[in-house]
């Protein structure tokens, strides 16, 4: 026996790209009370996620209504829960804060969610709408006879998704998470601009100008400083023969000079 295929749409623009740590695919169903996804997680586990609208999240009896339905179910059924109010009761380990998420002062807390096991059957597709309709209070009989004029929700009109935060960001313009291509050109462009600014900075270092040694400091004979420019320095003179003729005699008559041309004189 084969069953129909699930119907699945296409996510919308107001629909968030990830809730909690769920990466959302497609819409699984759709009422004024929340909205039903086809969702994986980073371990690939296809999950039913069923997130409350703008205006149930905003009604604490709304959010008390999901948290006793879903308390209610089977430990197994409930993969993961999140959202401001669905921490408490039986299933409460299910819970799966985000406090180190970033959020701004004042911001409108996260729409309360739940995440179910997924097998793709219409079966599913029937359990999502059963949780929603038990939030919006759609099949509950009336008690005692209808009077006066009908009673409506005061959400019913709000059926916007309610308040998601994503982090970390996915790349600019896609609405899923970045693959592996994406991340590893991040990395090598990041990589290119830190060399470049390494290159220009070799680049500025090598165009300044050369710095000339300072001049040597001239000194004496002695050791000292002269006071003087290095040209006014003497030269020390050289004896010679010219300068001494008292040394000159005796090296005359030494060469072999004429006894009796000195006795003459």
């Amino acid at each position: 026996m084969t069953t129909d295929p699930v119907l699945l749409s296409p996510l919308l623009p107001d629909d968030p790209a990830k809730v909690g740590d769920f990466w959302l695919d497609a819409r699984l169903t759709s009422t004024s009370a929340g909205v039903g996804y086809v969702a994986h997680d980073d371990a690939a586990v296809a999950v039913m996620l069923i997130m409350l609208s703008e205006g149930a999240a905003a009604d604490a009896g709304a959010r008390d209504r999901l948290a006793g339905t879903v308390n209610k179910m089977h430990i197994d059924t409930v993969y993961a829960r999140g959202g401001e109010g669905q921490d408490t009761g039986r299933l409460a380990n299910r819970f799966r804060a985000e406090d180190d998420d970033p959020m701004e002062p004042g911001a409108t807390p996260q729409a309360p969610w739940v995440a179910l096991r997924y097998d793709g059957s219409p079966e599913a597709v029937a359990e999502a709408n059963r949780i929603l309709d038990e939030v919006q209070l759609a099949k509950t009989p009336p008690v005692g006879q209808p009077a006066g004029p009908e009673y409506q929700l005061h959400w019913i009109n709000r059926f916007a998704p309610g308040s998601t935060r994503l982090w970390p960001l996915p790349w600019p313009g896609r609405h899923d998470r970045a693959g592996f291509g994406s991340i590893l050109a991040s990395w090598l462009l990041m990589l290119l601009l830190a060399a470049l600014a390494i290159l220009l900075a070799i680049l500025l270092f090598q165009q300044s100008p050369p710095e000339s040694p300072p001049p040597p400091v001239p000194t004496s004979a002695a050791g000292g400083e002269t006071s003087g420019p290095p040209d006014t320095a003497q030269p020390t003179p050289t004896p010679s023969s010219s300068s001494n003729p008292a040394s000159a005699s005796p090296t005359n008559s030494s060469a072999g000079g004429d006894p009796t041309e000195d006795s003459r004189l």
